[in-house]
C-alpha cells in the first residue's frame, strides 16, 4: 500500500475555516463484507476496529450538549459495529437526524435480516452505493454478485417505504470506476431512475455523484499504475472556486472509531487530525469545552476532489457546473 500523503501535503489548495458545527460524522469502525477497489478507507472483512460502548456514550453526550442536527454513521460498513443500533435508537430518540452508509448487501448478511425494518422503525435516511446500473459494472469494481444483493436489498427498502418522496429517505452514490471525474449528476440521476425503474422496479430519492479521492487503494492503485499526477492534474484543472463555499469541511467533524476527530472523512485516512483551540490532535471531550465554529481547516491536494467541477463531498454534487470532457458516460470502465 503506497502512502500518497507525502504526494498531497504540499498543496496551494485555498484556505479554508468552519461554521457551526452541523454534523458529526463518525465512522464506527473498518469492518466491512466487502472489498470494493474504489474505497478510500481500505475497510474489508479483516478489519477489526470498532468504536466501543464507552466512546458512544461520549459521542451521545456530543450530541445533546452541542445540539448536533446531523448523524452521519460510515465505515466499513457501520451496521457491523454491535452499537450501532443503541447509537442510531439514542440518536433518533434525541431528535437528531440519522444517515446510514449503507453498501446494500449488509441487509443480506447473516444475523442482519431484520436490519431494513430497524431502519426504517427509526426513520433513518439510507445513502446507499450503487457505483453504475450495469450488473458487469458493478461485480467489476464491488465482487461478484454484488449487484443482485444490492438489487435485493433496494427492493426491500422500497417495500417498506423507501423512496418514494416521503418521510424514508433513499439516496445512491455513484463514484467512477477509474481516475476520471463523475458525469454531470442531475443527467445521472435521470438515467438511473429511468434504467432501475424500466429493468427492476426500483424508487430512490436523490443520486450524489463523487469523485474518487487519490488516498488509500485507489491511491495506491493510482501510484502503481504511474497515473496519479495525471489524476491530480484533472482534479486540480476543474478546480472551481465557488465549490469552496459548500465543502462538508465547513459544518462537519469527522469522529473515527477511537472518538478521534478530523476536518473529513478523507483527512481521517490520511491520519490528519483536527486541530480545536491549538491542540495538534483533538477528541470529542475537546467538543464539550470547545466550539468549532472558526477553526482553520487542514487542507491538501486531495481537497481538489471536493471542488473539481461539479463538486462532490459526501452530499454530491453542488456547484452543478458541466464536467469537462475526460468524465465518461454512467457505467463506462
Amino acid at each position: 500500500m503506497h502512502d500518497t500523503l507525502p504526494l498531497l501535503a504540499d498543496t496551494d489548495f485555498p484556505p479554508l475555516r468552519r461554521r457551526r458545527l452541523d454534523t458529526l460524522q463518525v465512522n464506527l469502525g473498518y469492518r466491512c463484507n466487502q472489498r470494493c477497489l474504489h474505497c478510500h478507507v481500505d475497510a474489508g472483512p479483516n478489519r477489526t476496529e470498532a468504536m466501543d460502548a464507552a466512546t458512544v456514550d461520549l459521542l451521545l453526550e456530543v450530541l445533546r450538549a452541542r445540539r448536533v442536527a446531523t448523524l452521519d454513521l460510515t465505515g466499513g460498513a457501520p451496521e457491523l459495529n454491535p452499537q450501532f443500533r443503541r447509537l442510531t435508537a439514542s440518536a433518533r430518540a434525541l431528535g437528531v437526524r440519522v444517515i446510514d452508509r449503507c453498501n446494500l448487501t449488509i441487509l443480506s448478511e447473516p444475523g442482519q435480516e431484520d436490519l431494513a425494518g430497524f431502519l426504517a422503525a427509526h426513520g433513518v435516511e439510507v445513502t446507499a452505493s450503487l457505483p453504475c446500473y450495469s450488473p458487469a459494472n458493478v461485480d467489476r469494481q464491488r465482487g461478484d454478485g454484488v449487484f443482485g444483493r444490492s438489487i435485493a436489498g433496494l427492493r426491500r427498502l422500497n417495500a417498506l417505504g423507501y423512496g418514494d418522496g416521503g418521510a424514508l429517505v433513499l439516496n445512491l452514490v455513484y463514484n467512477p470506476q477509474g481516475p476520471s471525474l463523475p458525469p454531470p449528476q442531475a443527467a445521472l440521476e435521470a438515467d438511473y431512475k429511468r434504467e432501475l425503474m424500466a429493468h427492476f422496479g426500483i424508487r430512490f430519492d436523490r443520486l450524489f455523484a463523487l469523485a474518487n479521492m487519490p488516498i488509500r487503494r485507489f491511491g495506491s492503485t493510482l501510484v502503481s499504475k504511474g497515473t496519479f499526477a495525471a489524476y491530480m492534474a484533472l482534479l486540480r484543472s476543474a478546480h472551481r472556486d465557488d465549490n469552496l463555499d459548500t465543502v462538508m469541511c465547513r459544518e462537519l467533524v469527522s469522529v473515527d472509531w477511537r472518538g478521534d476527530l478530523y476536518d473529513c472523512d478523507f483527512n481521517q485516512m490520511l491520519g490528519l487530525p483536527a486541530r480545536l483551540a491549538g491542540r495538534p490532535r483533538a477528541h470529542l471531550r475537546d467538543l464539550l469545552r470547545h466550539d468549532p465554529a472558526g477553526e482553520a481547516i487542514r487542507v491538501a491536494d486531495h481537497c481538489y476532489g471536493c471542488t473539481a467541477g461539479q463538486g462532490s463531498s459526501c452530499g454530491g454534487a453542488r456547484g452543478g457546473g458541466v464536467q469537462p470532457a475526460e468524465a465518461p458516460p454512467a457505467g463506462a470502465a
